[in-house]
């Protein structure tokens, strides 16, 4: 059995399907990139995975347990499952260190000074060691997006999704961010990433599953996907974003 397995999902909107019949089975350690034009999907089955979309049909299993349906434990799912948004979602009221340190005491009940002393050491991780007192209104977006990245690995996932963490940032920011998903992808944690950035994508992906109306159309290793795609739709996708000299 995958790690994450993810069976035959499928996911509407009213009469508007958003997910058909999605398979895809993820290894621990394996980082899977998730490529395809916007309204392909890719945000919704992260968000179905974390339990923030309810599914119509299928399962979703983490290891032994069924994290899917009736029955659900949502709060341990989150535990186990993080998630990092474009719009970095922090806490405009809280300083960095609250917003990092909220949920490890309030979920997992950390100890406030572990929760402390966990928080400083990832930001000083991330290159943020001296912003803990600041606001997220006095950080640049790329400060944020690694502040919410920060914030997601304080609970110790098992799982870690991130849903187009770049696309909300000037082009000059998202070099930073990038360097911390490098850096986890190293430790082998587990990811799953909706990205637009197709030659990071190449470069960190142990899969890359490309995305087309609702369904994985073709997955692969980077070097075969991006190198020799099989279906057209895929080739097409490709040739537009290597044109707009994304690749």
């Amino acid at each position: 059995m995958a790690f994450l397995e993810i069976k035959n999902l499928v996911k509407s909107y009213g009469e508007t399907p958003v997910l058909r019949n999605v398979s895809l089975d993820v290894d621990q350690h394996e980082v899977v990139c998730l490529i395809g034009a916007s309204g392909s999907g890719k945000s919704t089955l992260l968000r179905c995975i974390n339990s923030l979309e309810e599914i119509d049909d299928g399962e979703i299993w983490l290891g032994d347990n069924l994290v899917s349906g009736e029955g659900t434990d949502v709060d341990q799912l989150r535990r186990d499952v993080g998630i990092v948004f474009q719009s970095f979602n922090l806490f405009p009221h809280m300083t960095v260190q609250e917003n990092i340190t909220l949920a490890p005491r309030k979920v997992r009940g950390i100890a406030s000074s572990d929760a402390k002393d966990r928080a400083a050491q990832l930001l000083e991780r991330v290159g943020l060691a001296d912003k803990a007192s600041s606001y997220p209104d006095q950080l640049s977006g790329g400060q944020q997006q690694r502040v919410a990245i920060v914030r997601a690995l304080a609970m110790d996932p098992r799982v870690l999704l991130l849903d187009e963490i770049t696309s909300a940032l000037d082009p000059e920011l998202v070099a930073e961010v990038l360097d911390i998903v490098r850096g986890l992808a190293h430790d082998g944690l587990t990811m799953l990433l909706a990205t637009h950035e197709m030659s990071f994508a190449r470069e960190v992906a142990s899969t890359v599953c490309f995305l087309d109306a609702g369904t994985i159309l073709e997955q692969g290793a980077p070097g075969q996907l991006f190198g020799d795609p099989q279906k057209e739709r895929t080739k097409a996708f490709l040739h537009r974003v290597t044109e707009a000299g994304r690749l």
